[in-house]
């Protein structure tokens, strides 16, 4: 089974590569040496990458997942949010996912 952090990364490339401008979500908590937490302060359920679609620069969520990887409830609550604007928001598990959601190319 293929790691979603290759997936994601294959994504990234990809996109990239087909002249989108892509980012990674860097997500979650970290003990600093002080002890306190970092937190990134992104919403709990936040897609893995987003960007910017070359043709018009409309902007893009993608949730990456494996081959049986399924979204948690907070990323469904995300997904659920962001419909009412007018933004691309998809699940991939390979590049051509990706592709396909940015679409207008």
């Amino acid at each position: 089974m293929t790691s979603e952090h290759k997936i994601q990364n294959d994504i990234r490339v990809g996109v990239s590569m087909a002249g989108h401008m892509i980012f990674r979500a860097n997500v979650g908590k970290v003990r600093m040496d002080n002890g306190g937490w970092f937190d990134t302060g992104l919403p709990k359920g936040f897609p893995d990458l987003f960007g910017f679609r070359k043709s018009d620069g409309k902007i893009f969520f993608i949730e990456c997942k494996n081959e049986t990887g399924k979204l948690r409830t907070e990323q469904k609550q995300f997904a659920k949010a962001i419909e009412k604007w007018p933004v691309l928001y998809g699940v991939a598990r390979s590049v051509d996912d990706a592709l396909a959601i940015i679409g207008g190319d």
